[in-house]
């Protein structure tokens, strides 16, 4: 890393300019995250005028001469026609228009650059999905080898299709996506394999981008609220720390309230808020129908905490028939096609529209595309015999 960028750990404290294996912490084992000493003016972040995440290389700890980039970022933040929350002024931030065709790829862009720079071979990472997908899109872009750890029968076949179409070799493990993270790690350690999955600060800074775009696309502005699906807790974290960076360079209005929505069968961080508790209890056999955030012990529970409480939102979950219904609604009122995680955002919002008042600007942001899960809808699709399309026209 750059001198201006160095290491601090979220648990004691301690900073470091060396990089420590695995990204934790040596001291007390918690997680890094990357400070940079002197963040540039808001001038300056917006001055290049470009496209993608990219032209922000100066609150990334890598220029962009050395990035692997397909072009990720620049989505679009699309404003609501049709929901109906006519009290509110609501946007959704498209992130399936990203190249593998969700969020995922803002941090693997800048993650898979870092491995580049330090020579890394072979790239590593446990997955519900969305993961597997761009790394081994953004390995295949450098020309490194990508493995990818999944848990059996528990990933969206579409997803495990991209990943191997890129080139990744895929492996299965008995359990949940805990298990796969934690013999992730195990063999990143032992063996030397860079990994990406969300505990690699290097994704987080790619990921903080979204709100450098939406500030911009909303007229240099902060919205009121943003809410989005929390899994493994790392992008909540990554979309507070943009805002607060933004805050850091001069922007004058204050954070947005920042909501996590869980799955309630996989919901440790909601249940934490919901009994005021500092600390999570793991769940030991989540089950939701949205796999994305299928995850019981997220490893970034302690940052997506501080997130919520520093920008004064909350977590909250929804249930699988509030995420099926909202992405429903997003599809046949907003043409706007989303993975069934995805949903969560608008779930989440339907549940808490009551506590938000009139005029307040809401950002759902929506992760991934829809065709990164559309077995479980396929059955559900109706064929008509072509004779009955008169009998139609005419209604």
């Amino acid at each position: 890393m750059s001198a201006e960028w160095y290491l601090r750990c979220i648990g004691c404290g301690s900073t470091f300019r060396e990089e420590p294996e695995d990204f934790r912490c040596p001291k007390c084992d918690d997680l890094l995250e990357l400070e940079k000493e002197g963040l540039p003016e808001l001038r300056e972040l917006y001055a290049s005028g470009g496209k993608g995440i990219w032209r922000f290389s100066c609150a990334l700890p890598l220029k962009e001469i050395f990035s692997v980039s397909l072009e990720e970022g620049n989505t679009p933040l699309v404003k609501s026609s049709n929901i109906g929350e006519q009290k509110i002024d609501l946007h959704f931030k498209v992130e399936g228009s990203n190249p593998t065709g969700s969020f995922k790829d803002r941090g693997m862009t800048v993650a898979i650059s870092h491995a580049i720079s330090r020579g890394a071979r072979v790239a590593l990472c446990a997955s519900t999905g969305n993961t597997s997908s761009s790394l081994a899109a953004y390995s295949a872009r450098a020309g490194i080898s990508s493995f990818v750890i999944v848990p059996e029968n528990a990933v969206s076949p579409a997803k495990l299709v991209q990943a191997h179409l890129y080139g990744a070799s895929i492996f299965k493990v008995k359990g949940n996506f805990d298990s796969a993270l934690k013999k992730a790690r195990s063999l990143a350690l032992s063996h030397g394999a860079y990994l990406v999955n969300s505990i690699n600060p290097y994704r987080i800074e790619g990921q903080k981008t979204v709100s450098y775009e939406i500030y911009e696309q909303l007229g240099m502005r902060m919205p009121d609220y943003v809410f989005l699906p929390v899994g493994n807790a790392g992008n909540i974290s990554a979309v507070f720390k943009g805002f607060s960076e933004l805050v850091r360079m001069g922007a004058r209005e204050e954070l947005p309230k920042i909501v996590g929505v869980q799955a309630e069968g996989a919901g440790p961080i909601a249940e934490a808020f919901s009994k005021n508790r500092q600390t999570i209890k793991p769940v030991k056999n989540p089950k939701t129908i949205a796999s994305a955030i299928r995850i019981g012990n997220p490893v970034s529970w302690k940052k997506c905490i501080r997130a919520v409480r520093e920008s004064k939102g909350t977590v909250i979950s929804v249930t699988d028939e509030e995420i099926l219904a909202s992405r429903d609604e997003l599809a046949r009122k907003e043409g706007i096609l989303v993975e069934t995680a995805s949903a969560a955002s608008l779930a989440g919002l339907r549940k808490m529209i009551s506590r938000i008042p009139a005029g307040s600007s809401v950002v759902c942001i929506l992760t991934g595309t829809g065709l990164k899960d559309a077995s479980e809808t396929a059955s559900r699709v109706v064929m008509h015999d072509i004779s009955e399309l008169r009998k139609l026209l005419i209604l």
